[in-house]
């Protein structure tokens, strides 16, 4: 993975198979509405694992059960590969928190 920024058509590539997420500028979005808030939080938090691992943080919106999830890699200035990777770590945590 690198930080290099990714071109319009990789961009669209990646969001293909990403199809909660969508795009606004130079970010994508996903917003996601759980059980309850203990799972939501549950879901924050594999999320900050996820994100300490990589080196990429995400910015998260917490209101009671809904999530929204907003990568950016502000570095550049734009999308690179972190983000579409760390965007697919965060459907598996929504999955896996049911």
């Amino acid at each position: 993975m690198t930080r290099a920024r990714l071109t319009d058509d990789e961009i669209t590539a990646g969001l293909a198979g990403l199809p909660q997420w969508h795009r606004e500028g130079d970010s994508i979005v996903r917003t996601a509405e759980t059980a309850s808030f203990p799972t939501a939080i549950l879901v924050v938090d594999a999320v900050a694992q996820d994100a300490e691992r990589l080196d990429h943080h995400p910015d998260i919106d917490i209101r009671w059960r809904t999530l929204r999830f907003v990568l950016s890699t502000h570095s550049e200035g734009g999308l690179t590969s972190l983000d579409l990777t760390l965007a697919a770590l965060i459907d598996e945590a929504l999955r896996a928190a049911g």
